[in-house]
């Protein structure tokens, strides 16, 4: 490996040692939906941000805070227990991206058949010092 390049991967190495990621795969909410709540929490603070998930009526804060909560656990055990209220962490990232999707047949009107899609939906959460 080359001089610069392991100077670049040590560095983005030491970027990564403050970073926290908590990931939920295969959630069964389309990805339409889990990104409207989404959308509410990114960049906020992760006080804020429970909060607001934790009041939100729609199903998928539910699955959010959870994986907010562990995300900032992750980020505890990653800095030896350290306090995360003093930290001033914020949710750097949040992004929603699609999973597999469950194909269904429901019945028609005159002996015909619609398909169905269930949706599922792949969540990935990093939380950072502000």
């Amino acid at each position: 490996m080359g001089a610069r390049k392991r100077n670049k991967a040590e560095n983005n190495k030491e970027t990564k040692k403050s970073l926290a990621i908590a990931k939920l795969n295969n959630c069964p909410t389309s990805p339409r939906k889990m990104r409207l709540v989404a959308d509410l929490v990114r960049g906020e603070n992760i006080y804020k941000a429970l909060n607001v998930l934790r009041f939100n009526p729609k199903h998928a804060s539910r699955n959010l805070e959870k994986l907010l909560l562990s995300a900032i656990n992750n980020w505890e055990q990653k800095n030896d227990g350290e306090d995360p209220t003093e930290a001033n962490l914020v949710v750097k990232e949040i992004f929603v991206d699609s999973a597999r999707m469950l194909k269904r047949i429901q019945a028609a009107p005159q002996g015909r058949a619609h398909r169905i899609r269930k949706r599922s939906n792949h969540v990935t959460i990093v939380i950072d010092k502000g």
